[in-house]
């Protein structure tokens, strides 16, 4: 499947809230005509409605690709409108949380093919990472397409088995809420040592970020970098050593992604 094929068949996007809008913003500014764009969405955005896509109308008979976005809650909703699509030639990607692609077997046919994707929420602003799996029916071709449309909004990783999606949802499907509580305490530990409120958050969103884009571009593991900066018996060494007890960030990170991969399969579960 090439991306011409896309803009001939068609793509469909069932669901287009902010992370269907940014893929979409995506494609759109990588020459992907709107033409060429179906979108299913009963609470269109303005700027959805702005874009020239083919905004709930009728579907064509075989898109090359059927975009799963809708909420999980919305599945048993939206997805029946779909299943004349299953069976064929039409790939269904979905970033869905929690819906598994035996579920997906049972509502479209277990003939389609179908990759499950999970991205996160810095895919807003092309900074995401998504991780994704296909069924037996997905080809090569389908993974490789699928990469490159997931590509716009950031890096795409393949996993070895759909077991994994509830361990990639802990940490990096989740993960973003995690930062950004670490930069509400960092912020509030300034206020507490006499910073203003508006100098602590600035403060903590600079360091979060350039450290995390520090770690992207550095050769060095992030374990050397921290050694980098940890000058003996010096500032950093002194908070490293209450952030660092077992019993501090090391324990409260395992139980956080333990929390989040263990609600994942329930939600996965029914």
């Amino acid at each position: 499947m090439k991306e011409s094929e896309i803009a001939e068949r068609g793509l469909v996007l069932l669901g287009c809230g902010k992370m269907g809008s940014a893929m979409l913003e995506g494609w759109l500014a990588q020459g992907l005509p709107a033409s060429s764009v179906w979108v299913k969405d009963p609470y269109p955005s303005e700027w959805l409605g702005a874009q020239g896509v083919n905004l709930n109308n009728d579907l064509p008979a075989a898109p090359a690709i059927v975009l799963i976005a809708v909420k999980p809650q919305m599945m048993a909703d939206a997805l029946p409108a779909l299943q004349a699509l299953g069976n064929g030639e039409t790939l269904f990607l979905s970033v869905a949380a929690g819906i598994s692609i035996a579920t997906y077997e049972d509502m479209l046919g277990d003939q389609t093919p179908i990759i499950r994707a999970m991205p996160n929420t810095p895919a807003a602003i092309a900074q995401g990472i998504t991780a994704m799996v296909g069924n037996t029916r997905a080809t090569a071709q389908h993974l490789d397409m699928s990469e490159t449309l997931l590509g716009a909004v950031g890096q795409v990783v393949r996993l070895d088995s759909e077991s994994q999606i509830d361990a990639v949802t802990g940490v990096s499907g989740s993960g973003p809420a995690y930062v950004f509580h670490m930069i509400e305490c960092l912020a509030q530990a300034g206020e507490a040592q006499g910073l203003s409120p508006e100098l602590a958050m600035q403060l903590a969103k600079a360091t979060v970020a350039g450290a995390g884009a520090l770690a992207m571009q550095a050769s060095e593991s992030p374990a050397q970098l921290r050694v980098n900066v940890t000058s003996p018996n010096g500032t950093t060494q002194a908070g490293l050593e209450v952030l660092m007890q077992e019993s501090a960030l090391p324990r409260l990170m395992h139980e956080t992604v333990a929390a989040a991969v263990n609600r994942s399969r329930e939600l996965a579960n029914g």
